[in-house]
């Protein structure tokens, strides 16, 4: 099946480009703001000019026709300026991570280009033992003042403009032509309708393809392009510089749009989850473009209801190989009502001039003049109503016997179940090497601040019950981890629950007193415990008659014994939860932990009664052995069995442990 989008903008020169789309801007608007980067701004001809000279420096350098310049540098303006020059001087641009070095060496060896542009102190940290040759951007100030202001007048490229890549640990680069970089700007354009007068923010890191070919959709407008002063953005800054700048157009991702808008806004009683009380005002805001994972409607619906009436929220769908661009979705592309939108997420409809098709469950884009079928490695379905229904990833699914297994189906029947907000199906080894399904959950995002694991989230049970005749029995996961929230893309689950347990370990363990918190407890518990002992055993630390040094280590023996009585009683408050993740059965951790509690508390009621016993009153002698002394040795066998038992299998599940 295919579906097309015709467009009556296209059908340009073959040298129309980008850099045409800009340069006109710069002659038309010259005095027009061009970029804002906190207090350094640039018009449009300032940043032209600045762009032709470091143009003719690289040529003077030797750059041949087409060769590939890479960037690298946390001055976005500065990195503008360095791509329009490598365009002005008929070269290719490349935009590398500066800040994950490995990732930057690695897409660097991957491109083997003419040069980097850098800056000296990035300059060691991108070096990947091939010989690069470095043009430092602070040491060629001077040569560059001193370059013609003009552009170079060389023969327009008509190749590559600039080699993207593709997001991930083991980034693969992607050549990306003139043509469907200026594609991808106009079909864009036809749907978000920019004007000069917007001021953009793009989120996104330099390296990625929504900066490295997203700036066009700011300066082929005539519009501003708002950047930090040094990528990347900082959380803190980046609510005021949306409210401060004025912004009108932001490009970001759902996990960012979730907390400028969502996060810590609980809905209040008697309203559905998707609507809640309203985010921040962003007056001057007029459109959301939303990039990166996908999202269920319930969730794009939740993001429109923070945002004041008129506010568009778009979800672009696209790929590296297609600079970003594929398809569209905004809520009212919808017809009627939708009866599951806990578990529908919808690609939309293909950009202006783009065409998209979906053979054996993938979808494939095609850019417009007819070029090869992209595929994307995702799975679609293009529904009755004419929009795109995404499926999940090919990447994505996991071996099982006799087959694969798509996870995503799974996910969205968890979602619908009341007090689910996100859900990561995976499949994890034990010890055994065997694969076990586990489902990570996590709340809505703005319930995230007061929730309390015990009460929303399903348990194993909850969620088997909630599977039975949705999905295969094998389908349904065999654990299940409660988290407080779920990174987007969910698939990412955080390190910390790598090796899961049913209790949710990783997001309770977190709860519980840091070490610090948890030692100045002890000391204010025992401080209190010292206070009674003379109240319980008077004269019992009555080291009145004892010589030093005998006192002193006395003394500091009684502080000992109750700085060992305060930890014990949080230990008796806190460390089952603790102890039961090691997964050694809720009998054996039970018995450990109130083994353990017992070895810290006893010492200061033992040795205050041991020591106001009369030395040969035998039935009270032996009364304290039986009582203190023989529990003690029972509890040291009990919790050294507890540390020599090899733990059980991690994915076991025990219907009586659940409750443990």
């Amino acid at each position: 099946m295919t579906q097309g989008s015709e467009s009556v903008r296209f059908g340009k020169s073959t040298t129309d480009t980008v850099l045409h789309r800009f340069e006109q801007w710069a002659r038309e608007a010259p005095d027009g703001l061009a970029v804002v980067a906190g207090h350094e701004s640039f018009t449009y001809e300032q940043l032209d000019t600045d762009a032709n000279r470091l143009a003719h420096h690289l040529l003077a350098s030797g750059l041949p026709p087409g060769g590939l310049v890479a960037i690298g540098t946390t001055r976005q303006a500065e990195l503008l300026i360095a791509l329009l020059a490598v365009l002005k001087a008929g070269g290719a641009y490349t935009v590398v991570d500066v800040d994950t070095p490995r990732t930057g060496r690695l897409q660097l060896t991957a491109v083997e280009p003419f040069a980097l542009l850098t800056r000296a102190a990035r300059e060691a940290a991108l070096d990947n033992g091939n010989g690069l040759r470095v043009i430092r951007l602070e040491e060629q100030t001077a040569a560059v003042a001193r370059q013609p202001a003009g552009p170079p007048g060389v023969a327009a490229s008509t190749g590559t403009a600039a080699v993207l890549f593709t997001a991930g640990a083991e980034p693969r680069a992607v050549p990306t032509g003139h043509t469907t970089l200026l594609a991808a700007y106009e079909g864009w354009a036809e749907v978000a309708r920019p004007a000069p007068e917007d001021r953009h923010l793009i989120t996104a890191g330099a390296a990625l393809t929504d900066f490295a070919a997203g700036w066009t959709r700011a300066l082929c407008s005539g519009g501003t392009l708002v950047l930090p002063v040094i990528s990347p953005w900082k959380p803190e800054d980046l609510r005021a510089a949306i409210d401060g700048e004025r912004v009108s157009v932001l490009h970001t991702d759902p996990a960012c749009a979730e907390r400028l808008l969502v996060r810590g806004s609980k809905p209040a009683p008697g309203i559905p989850r998707s609507r809640g009380t309203f985010g921040p005002d962003f007056g001057a805001l007029r459109l959301i473009a939303l990039t990166g994972d996908r999202l269920f409607l319930d969730e794009l619906d939740a993001l429109q209801s923070r945002l004041r009436p008129g506010v568009r929220v778009l979800a672009v769908y696209g790929t590296a190989e297609t600079a970003g661009i594929g398809t569209h979705f905004e809520l009212p592309h919808l017809r009627g009502p939708v009866d599951e939108p806990y578990g529908l997420s919808l690609l939309g409809v293909p950009f202006p001039g783009w065409d998209v098709d979906v053979r054996d469950g993938q979808i494939r884009l095609m850019p417009p003049g007819g070029g090869d079928a992209i595929p994307t490695g995702d799975l679609g379905l293009l529904r009755p109503d004419g929009l795109l229904e995404f499926r999940g990833r090919i990447r994505d699914r996991i071996a099982v016997p006799g087959g694969a297994l798509d996870p995503y189906p799974v996910e969205a029947a968890i979602r619908s179940h009341p007090g689910v907000g996100r859900a990561a199906v995976t499949a994890v080894e034990d010890a055994t090497g065997a694969r076990r399904l586990v489902a990570y959950l996590a709340p809505p995002p703005g319930e995230q601040i007061a929730w309390d694991a015990a009460a929303a989230l399903p348990d194993i049970a909850g969620v088997r019950d909630h599977l039975a005749g949705v999905v295969l029995k094998a389908e349904i996961p065999r654990t299940v981890i409660k988290l407080r929230a779920l990174p987007l893309p969910a698939r990412h689950v955080p390190e910390a629950v790598a090796r899961p347990n049913k209790f949710g370990g990783a997001a309770r363990a977190a709860e519980g007193p840091g070490g610090c918190a948890f030692g100045c407890m002890a000391v204010v518990l025992g401080f209190v415990a010292m206070l009674l002992t003379n109240v319980l055993w008077p004269g019992s630390t009555d080291l009145g008659g004892v010589p030093n040094p005998w006192a002193t280590l006395f003394f500091l023996l009684y502080v000992c014994e109750v700085l060992a009585f305060g930890a014990g009683v949080l230990f008796l408050i806190n460390g089952h939860r603790r102890m039961k993740h090691r997964k050694l059965g809720r009998r054996r951790t039970r018995a450990a932990h109130l083994a353990v509690s017992y070895l810290l508390l006893a010492w200061w009621p033992q040795d205050n009664l041991y020591r106001l016993a009369a030395k040969h009153d035998w039935p009270q002698q032996a009364l304290l052995v039986y009582l203190f002394n023989v529990p003690l040795m029972i509890a040291g066998l009990i919790v050294a069995a507890f540390v020599a038992r090899k733990p059980d299998d991690p994915f076991h599940f025990d219907p009586e442990e659940e409750d443990a």
